[in-house]
């Protein structure tokens, strides 16, 4: 399945139409009248036989209200077609034009700090809001996620079951101010694990309601408390509102000699270093490290980290902590398991279509959950057996993060190219070691769709690898199972010091 990054990007904007479309449990013809369109105009650039304009995406993220994640997809196609062709150049946009008219709310200016106290951390989050689109806002989602062993899932897990966060530990705050004036906002729990904590603050007190109207700008701040006995040495901003600028900054006893490094990464790019330094200051007794950046793109993730040289923290024994403990932490089924050898269950299509959703959601769950544990450069793929789900379904992340998952219900191989290649595979559910096999360089493969209509999907090189690796374990085939006889398997240890990507 070879197309160009113009063609991806077309696919990516379709994919982020349908999404927030089926969100709102909008029907295609629907959304084209309420858009102003022909009935059948959305229908065909979700079927990306029609290119989108800047028109309709404009309209469609003042339609369906999609905090800016529309008009960002279009952008990056827009930059692209414009960069293939040959003749002319754009002006830049004007100042004020970086979202367009409805997007929703956006975030300004936003300044999160992170002190470290003597019984734990203490986080405070200021955020400068402005309202795009043409409804009040009177409620805000935030989260609050730890994690005490970054670096292994399984222990942290377990760490956090017997030591679950509470919201008696939190002891959450939340304040908006407008024009000089501080007034106390209400909040309401909406998900409450024992690691991860979901909030709507609201714009309400015991006193009376201050929505956020259209065209109007608030500033909110909120704070909660943490123990060190659950908080990791990380400190991660996730953008998911379209923010102008972000700032971070770490306040850290000095007399601990901190040590701080940062990460990032996005829909379009693996994790790498900040493309900014982490800055340093002394203020008496503390040290304050900084950083900051500017129209962040949706969905980038942001991590800082730090180590204390001045009072190390063991580390838990190598030996025992392996690349498989930390899969099976997150829920991946682990080699030896039955499951692992039995054909999938196909689907009855569309009268499981329901179940069928919520099997996907769960594979897509984990896709996301791999990419904060692992880069994943060639791309990735998990089958519902992994998760202990007898079911015929898989999910495939091509290597490019600005595509979609590939979804595959009730797959079967119908043709194969004679030409074949031999390259190194992993697999999640056999982690600690990887293996040659021998895959045929394209596949053509049927695979269901919701509705119960099939289809026939060509895939080739790497991404027909991928597809063929999640379709074996839909049969109830490993890896190993396709290795020519006597070609032994390398240890992950060794492969990282001798393996190379995959080369087509």
């Amino acid at each position: 399945m070879t197309t160009s990054p113009l063609d991806r990007a077309a696919d990516s904007f379709a994919a982020e139409l349908a999404r927030q479309r089926t969100g709102r449990g909008l029907s295609k013809k629907q959304l084209a009248t309420l858009m102003g369109f022909d009935p059948s105009y959305v229908s065909h650039v979700e079927g990306r036989r029609h290119r989108p304009t800047e028109d309709f995406a404009r309209r469609a993220e003042a339609v369906l209200e999609a905090s800016g994640a529309i008009w960002q997809r279009f952008r990056e196609y827009d930059e692209l077609r414009h960069a293939r062709a040959e003749k002319g150049h754009r002006d830049p946009p004007l100042p004020g034009q970086w979202l367009p008219p409805g997007t929703g709310l956006v975030v300004e200016r936003e300044l999160a700090t992170l002190t470290h106290t003597d019984d734990g951390y203490r986080c405070v989050i200021r955020r400068e809001l402005y309202n795009a689109g043409t409804e009040p806002v009177t409620r805000y989602l935030v989260r609050v996620a730890v994690d005490r062993y970054p670096n292994d899932p399984g222990r942290s897990n377990r760490h956090h079951r017997e030591h679950p966060l509470t919201f008696a530990e939190l002891q959450l705050r939340a304040y908006r101010e407008d024009g000089g004036e501080r007034e106390a906002m209400h909040w309401r729990a909406k998900h409450d694990r024992d690691a991860f904590k979901e909030i709507w603050l609201l714009f309400e007190n015991g006193d009376r309601r201050f929505p956020l109207y259209p065209g109007d700008r608030a500033t909110i701040e909120y704070a909660y408390h943490v123990g060190q006995d659950k908080w990791g040495p990380w400190f991660q901003r996730a953008v998911r509102l379209p923010t102008r600028h972000l700032a971070v900054r770490l306040d850290l006893p000095a007399d601990l000699d901190p040590q701080v490094w940062g990460v990032e990464t996005s829909l379009s790019a693996e994790e790498g270093p900040l493309r900014t330094p982490v800055s340093r200051r002394e203020a008496g007794e503390r040290a304050l490290f900084d950083w900051a950046t500017d129209d962040p793109p949706l969905n980038a993730r942001y991590r800082l980290q730090w180590r204390f040289r001045g009072r190390p923290e063991p580390e838990p024994d190598a030996g025992r902590i392996r690349p498989s403990d930390r899969m099976r932490g997150i829920g991946i089924v682990q080699r030896g398991a039955d499951l692992l050898r039995q054909p999938a269950r196909p689907f009855d299509l569309p009268r499981e279509e329901r179940v069928a959703r919520a099997v996907v959601d769960r594979l897509c769950a984990v896709l996301v959950r791999l990419d904060e544990l692992h880069p994943f450069s060639k791309g990735v793929g998990v089958a519902a057996p992994q998760l202990g789900i007898g079911s015929a379904a898989a999910v495939v992340r091509p290597p490019d993060r600005t595509a979609e998952p590939v979804v595959l219900l009730n797959p079967r191989v119908v043709d194969a190219a004679p030409d074949t290649d031999e390259q190194y595979e992993g697999c999640l559910s056999f982690f600690d070691h990887r293996g040659l096999v021998p895959r045929p360089l394209r596949i053509d493969v049927e695979h269901a769709q919701y509705d119960g209509s099939r289809i026939i999907t060509s895939f080739e090189f790497g991404m027909a690898r991928l597809v063929a690796h999640e379709i074996d374990h839909l049969e109830g085939r490993l890896y190993v199972d396709r290795m020519a006889p006597g070609v032994p398997l390398v240890p992950i240890e060794e492969y990282r010091e001798t393996g190379h990507p995959w080369r087509y």
